[in-house]
């Protein structure tokens, strides 16, 4: 199976396995939205995915 490389692009695996990504909706309209908004989201999410997940999505990573 090959990885999907299109959600593979969106995610950045840190050394220990951990899993980070932008929170979407952040590219254009954001001249309303106050220095605070913008900020929350300039800030990466992590979360946990299963071993069954990473291994669907990112085959290259053995965490």
């Amino acid at each position: 199976m090959k990885t999907n490389k299109s959600y593979a692009k969106r995610l950045k695996v840190s050394k220990n396995g951990k899993v980070t990504a932008r929170k979407p909706g952040q590219n254009h309209f954001n001249a309303k939205q106050s220095g605070r908004a913008l900020q929350a989201k300039a800030r990466t999410t992590s979360f946990t995915m299963s071993n069954k997940y990473k291994s669907r999505y990112l085959i290259n990573v053995s965490k």
